[in-house]
């Protein structure tokens, strides 16, 4: 649907006033919802997920959400790109919520959080259902309120929320509804989490389709869509057996398997096998399997504690002399210094 100024100023059509009146009919109901913000926040999700409740006042023309800012002590807080926001309150004096939404930063944070994890615990005394954004969803594992809960992270730091946390149920999906919990995976999917959201309150199916439309969203990403897009997708159907060893490989990183190894369990032999990987994906096996081990270590090394010869051995490397070779060779950086630079 194409947006035009005046509609983008708020001169709806009449199929949308309609629309909105239907909306305003079905409940009277007023919605205030917290973002917590916190330093190296990712603004991209933060705004993703607030822009649709606007929207959905506009489209409304009523009051019907109502948002604010808070920190933890009233202060602005710098963006992951450097922009300052002003919040509207610290968690001393935020006032009474149907939701707080935790915006998580890059890189996670792993200290100074104590006072966020004493409100956010107190929040959910009162039964304040909670939301987690991007990485948001690593602070609430910290305050032990995803235990017994189904909930999603952005995939990159996927394993250092199940490596960190028992109990929780962690998927690799845009977005997660479970009870009073509310997670995604950050970049754009808090727009399809917060449209679905409001889809699911009073009078909110028309509301919510309109709102997608005005965001120029021509489908709305549900809670089993996930987040990576599987090679098979890639290629569509008509390379299986390339597809499957790509997936014997990223399930075999730890140990990884030879070239005829895996010809073998895929059904093709070692020349079958290159051809595939060289006509379709432009390298060897052995490139693309050095890719990914490689690409794993680096989300190891900026995203968990691990030590380098740890991450190392998880990643198939003999020793941490070879692995710091092929890192440096890879990345033109060794990853000793790449986790230092990281850490800044």
């Amino acid at each position: 649907m194409a947006i035009t100024r005046m509609q983008a100023a708020g001169a709806l059509t009449d199929k949308d006033q309609r629309k909105a009146k239907h909306a305003a009919d079905s409940t009277e109901k007023q919605y205030r919802f917290g973002f917590l913000i916190v330093p190296n926040f990712t603004l991209i999700g933060f705004a993703s997920a607030m822009e649709p409740l606007r929207m959905a006042n506009m489209v409304a023309k009523t009051r019907r959400y109502q948002w604010l800012t808070v920190t933890v002590d009233g202060q602005p807080v710098a963006a992951s790109n450097g922009v300052q926001v002003m919040p509207d309150c610290s968690i001393e004096n935020a006032p009474g919520l149907d939701a707080l939404f935790v915006c998580g930063p890059n890189p996670i944070a792993l200290t100074g959080d104590q006072p966020l994890i004493v409100w956010l615990r107190k929040l959910s005394h009162e039964k304040v259902p909670l939301g987690g954004i991007c990485t948001g969803s690593h602070l609430l594992a910290r305050a032990g309120l995803l235990s017994g809960y189904r909930c999603t992270i952005h995939w990159e730091d996927t394993d250092s929320l199940i490596d960190g946390f028992g109990g929780i149920v962690v998927s690799g999906r845009v977005f997660e509804l479970d009870r009073d919990r509310y997670t995604c995976s950050g970049g754009i999917a808090p727009i399809d989490m917060m449209v679905t959201l409001i889809s699911t309150q009073p009078g909110g199916r028309e509301l919510a389709a309109t709102v997608a439309e005005l965001l120029v969203c021509e489908r709305i990403r549900s809670p089993s869509d996930m987040q990576r897009i599987p090679l098979r997708q890639k290629l569509g159907t008509s390379q299986p057996k390339l597809s499957e060893a790509v997936a014997l490989m990223e399930s075999n990183l730890e140990e990884p398997l030879s070239v005829d190894e895996l010809a073998n369990y895929v059904g093709l032999s070692g020349r079958q096998l290159e051809r595939l990987f060289n006509e379709h994906l432009n390298c060897t096996p052995g490139n693309y399997y050095l890719e990914l081990r490689l690409l794993r270590a680096r989300q190891l090394l900026l995203r968990t504690e691990q030590a380098i010869i740890d991450v190392a051995d998880a990643c198939g490397f003999a020793s941490v002399a070879h692995f710091t070779r092929r890192y440096s060779e890879f990345f033109g950086i060794p990853p000793g210094k790449e986790r230092r630079l990281g850490a800044l």
